[in-house]
Order: structure tokens, then sequence, then C-alpha cells
């Protein structure tokens, strides 16, 4: 295997490209070193799984946690077909140029009433890798779409589903990364960590940082009982939302839309929009639009401004 990166032997969650890049599509999945990395004892995850294709790996997981699969078990998929997002629509991960995850947690200490958290918490935990990452701005768009550059161009998604059996209730959090590629090779809007000025990055050690940095947002947020005051994890989210500030339109599933500014998160981590009627609306589900962006600075790290 040529390796284009690595991970630092004192932080795991640490990517470093190489001095001389190579395209990542040229680097396969290391199931033994992403296990070593991650999986307990060393990891904080409890199983990781690779395979080659998938439908969705949100389907597969879904499936393996009405079976009885562990709480923190992973899936990572090299090539999917059918990856499901928002609203119906498809997301597709070309082999060996992204990153197609999924995680499975079980948050039995949490009320249900707050896992709406979860969403927010791997997109922000994914803005905490890829901000210092590429030398433009890095945003989300609530709940947790990744943008990149001053164009807002998408580079990751993220899909939660939960399902509910015999061992409780379990959610299943989805993410699509576009690691490599050309933005004339992606579809409209969307850009990749390569084209935005992250080149040469190991997929692997860039699964390991996401990973880790998971676990340890989402630990946090489990051991304070889902409060997003601890740990800062609503202030931080916050600071990380180019949504907020905006004027945005949020289709609704079921076809109805919402217009107004958007305003805040709620303790429940729903969008709060006020509309042109005064009217303020908490929205739990659905797919935003900035119709104006919001005049502010989406987070340029300080290490490339």
């Amino acid at each position: 295997m040529t390796a284009i990166g690595r991970a630092s032997g004192r932080d795991p969650g640490t990517v470093r490209p190489m001095d001389q890049p190579t395209r990542s599509r040229t680097v396969p999945w290391d199931a033994p070193a992403l296990r070593t990395a991650l999986v307990a004892p060393a990891g904080p995850w409890a199983r990781l799984d690779v395979v080659e294709r998938v439908g969705s790996s949100n389907a597969e997981l879904l499936a393996a946690a009405a079976a009885g699969a562990p709480d923190r078990s992973v899936l990572v998929a090299e090539q999917q077909d059918a990856g499901r997002g928002r609203l119906g629509r498809h997301w597709v991960t070309p082999p060996s140029t992204g990153l197609a995850v999924s995680v499975l947690l079980r948050p039995a200490e949490v009320s249900p009433d707050r896992y709406g958290w979860l969403s927010l918490v791997a997109g922000l935990a994914l803005h905490d890798v890829v901000r210092d990452l590429v030398p433009v701005r890095v945003c989300l768009k609530w709940p947790n779409d990744l943008l990149l550059g001053a164009e807002q161009r998408k580079a990751a998604g993220i899909l939660a589903e939960a399902t509910t059996g015999p061992d409780g209730t379990a959610v299943v959090l989805g993410v699509g990364v576009n690691v490599g590629g050309a933005r004339d090779d992606l579809p409209d809007g969307a850009t990749s960590l390569a084209a935005e000025g992250a080149a040469g990055l190991d997929r692997n050690a860039l699964l390991i940082a996401m990973l880790t940095r998971l676990a340890e947002r989402e630990s946090a947020w489990r051991a304070a009982g889902g409060d997003p005051e601890a740990d800062r994890l609503r202030a931080d989210y916050r600071e990380a939302c180019g949504s907020l500030g905006a004027q945005v339109r949020v289709e609704l599933p079921g076809g109805m839309t919402v217009a107004g500014w958007a305003e805040d998160v709620d303790d429940d981590g729903r969008l709060l929009v006020l509309g042109a009627d005064g009217q303020r609306r908490a929205i739990a589900a659905g797919d935003v639009v900035h119709v104006r962006p919001a005049d502010r600075d989406d987070r340029v790290p300080s290490n490339h401004r």
C-alpha cells in the first residue's frame, strides 16, 4: 500500500499529508489498521467492519441493529450505490474516492427527546477535523451538511435514522464525504476536500480522525444526559453553523416550505426560523437553502488566515 498520509503516533486523530501528495484513490481501506486505532481496547468503538460494496451502509447497519449489534458499531464501505440523504435523496460513493461510513449508537442514558442532537454532534465532529485540513472557509448548514469555500459548496452530508427493537432505540448516523475528485466530476454545488486544497489525504487517517472526534463529542454529550449546554456543545455548534443569521428557505418533508431568518437552535437541536409574519417556527427536519448567507466569517482557520 502506498501511504499518502498518516496518523501521528502520539495522536491518532491528527491527519498529516505527506510532502508528495498522491491521489486518494490509490489507497484502499486498511481494515487491520483501522481496527487497531479505533476498536477497543485501544479505541472507543466496539466493532468495525469494512465491506467492498454496499447499497446503503445505513440500511445495512439498521438491519444489524435490529439483530442486536452492539452500541458503537461501525460499518465502512468502499463503494456505496444507493446511499440515502434527507428527503429521500440519493448519495453515491464511487470506489476509492470518498468516505462512506455508518455508526450505530445506543445512548440509553439520554432521553430520546434529545436524540436530534446526534446529527448535529456528528456534523460538528466532522467540522472539527476538516477545518484544519483546508485553506478555505468551513461551515455547517443546519443540521450537518459540510460546506467549503466562499461559494459554500457541499463536501459532506450526514443522515440520522432511528430504529426501535427489543434492545431499545438505536440511532444510525451515515456520513458521506467527498475526499477526492475535481469539481467538474461532481454534482452541481458540490466539492471535495482535495478540490479545496486538502491534497494528498490518506482516507484511513481521515476516518480515524473523524471517528475519534465523533466518539469524543458523543461521549461528552451522553455523559451530560444530552444537555447541549454542557461541554460547550451548543456554543460550539452555533459558532460552526453558517445557517444562523442567514435568510433561509427550508424544504420540509411532504413538500411544504418555510422561509425566514435562521435565528438559533433550541434545546432539542431544532432550527428556529423567524418568518416575515413574525412567527417563530422550530424545524426538526428539512433541507435548508441559504437564500442570503449570514454576514459573518464562516470560520477560516487561524492557521490559514
